[in-house]
């Protein structure tokens, strides 16, 4: 991707129309013109593309706005290698996203609403199960893995060894996010970071040594254009690693009585810093949207378990650089990334609220078409499956599989899936060693026909 172009100089913008006329920087300063413009925190390389208001060229509208961001600014302790602060700006729209976050993803949920399937005991383990599943394969397709999401997926359920790197990074993926998750009462050090990039690297790394531990001085990172090879961003020195890593952790684990930062934002933080410092060879998106997971379990935000912010991030990954680059670009400004992190979370709230008004409609169907006397048979992860057997005919099962799906026991998924079996609403065979079970292309009339002969 390209870079953006940098901001002009915000003194000289002053000085160029304090030399014009006194009162025309009056005017400019005095236009009204807020931080943002429609809710959003344009960068300079996005605001020239844009009409300005009426009577300012695009210089002076920058002015206006660069002027009202200042004003707001606050600056945080966290610095960039030359000492520069970074900052951010409590903007309308930023509040007003953290509003939603809040409500949504951290308050309580409304009784019989389709929010409330994923807090009973029956439905809360699969769903936590599909968002790890999910979020370990696009966090690593954003990183290229090339393995398709449905091969993905019949691996980590399966169980089966990964063939090749992408499938391992997806593996490796997973089995972080359940580090993340069960390791989140912990405080942030120094060796939780290191151990999280090597569950994140573990056996898909050119040098093996790489894995857990910082990048040494002669391993030479940097992003670049991939047209042209411009470097766009080139990390801190290797040698400032272990020392910028340690003020990370220390603003990670603050609580910060005197100068409160809303935990939202700092998990956001978080996450972008990591990524700055690119303290890794390799894994370090991977390892920093870990970490915001973390930051967000350990915070409260109890719903982020359930979200996929990796599958929105992979529907348009430019501007997730944008974001980056637009930090970097404009006096470390950090509001361009939590903006644009923000729009994430509240587009994985809006898409799990429409898979679950999906997957209840589902279900409420799959229930009606087994009322009857079947219904008292099977239990609440057969009829999940009876529910996807239904979409999916001809779909093949196996125990390694629906054990995953549930997080149960081997023995409990083995005798789920072979009452179905004895009942008929899955067929028997063996591949190899293992038994594999498959829909059948008359599951509907399967499923009268059995409650018919239970009504006898």
């Amino acid at each position: 991707m390209k870079g953006p172009l940098p901001p002009p100089d915000w003194g000289k913008l002053i000085q160029d129309a304090s030399t014009q006329s006194p009162d025309r920087l009056i005017a400019i300063l005095t236009r009204g013109i807020g931080p943002e413009t429609n809710g959003q925190y344009y960068h300079w390389d996005q605001l020239r593309h844009r009409p300005p208001p009426e009577g300012l060229s695009h210089e002076e509208w920058w002015l206006a706005t660069k002027q009202a961001r200042l004003a707001i600014r606050k600056k945080l302790e966290l610095k960039d290698p030359n000492g520069k602060r970074f900052s951010l700006a409590l903007t309308e729209g930023l509040l007003r996203k953290l509003y939603q976050m809040d409500r949504d993803a951290g308050g309580a949920i409304k009784a019989g609403g389709p929010m409330s399937a994923i807090t009973s005991d029956e439905n809360r383990d699969r769903y936590i199960i599909r968002t790890l599943v999910e979020e370990a394969i696009t966090s690593s397709q954003l990183e290229g893995a090339s393995t398709t999401t449905s091969e993905a997926k019949r691996m980590l359920r399966s169980g089966r060894k990964p063939r090749d790197r992408s499938e391992q990074m997806i593996l490796n993926n997973y089995r972080a996010m359940r580090f993340v998750r069960d390791n989140r009462d912990q405080r942030l050090s120094l060796e939780f970071v290191l151990e999280l990039q090597r569950i994140v690297t573990e056996n898909a790394l050119d040098d093996p040594s790489a894995s857990g531990r910082w990048r040494n001085a002669d391993e030479d990172i940097f992003v670049a254009d991939n047209r042209d090879g411009t470097v766009l961003y080139r990390p801190p020195s290797a040698e400032l690693i272990e020392e910028r890593m340690s003020h990370l952790i220390e603003f990670a684990n603050s609580e910060q009585d005197d100068s409160f930062i809303h935990p939202i934002i700092q998990a956001t933080i978080l996450h972008f810093m990591l990524s700055y410092e690119h303290p890794f060879v390799d894994g370090n998106g991977r390892t920093a949207r870990a970490l915001f997971y973390w930051f967000m379990s350990r915070s409260g935000y109890w719903l982020m378990e359930f979200l996929s912010i990796s599958k929105f991030l992979k529907q348009a990954p430019a501007s997730y650089a944008s974001a980056f680059l637009f930090v970097e670009t404009d006096e470390n400004d950090l509001t361009y990334f939590l903006h644009h992190q923000f729009g994430i979370i509240l587009q994985s709230i809006e898409g799990l609220h429409e898979y679950l008004s999906r997957k209840t409609e589902e279900l409420q169907q799959t229930e009606k078409l087994l009322r009857g006397p079947i219904q008292k048979v099977l239990n609440h992860r057969q009829v999940a499956l009876v529910a996807h057997a239904l979409k999916n005919t001809n779909e093949l099962y196996d125990i390694r599989s629906h054990q995953m799906s549930h997080g149960i026991t081997y023995q409990t998924a083995r005798t789920d899936l072979l009452g179905m079996e004895e009942l008929g609403l899955l067929e028997k065979f063996k591949r190899g060693k293992a038994y594999v079970f498959q829909s059948p292309q008359d599951i509907n009339g399967r499923i009268s026909k059995i409650n018919k002969e239970l009504s006898v």
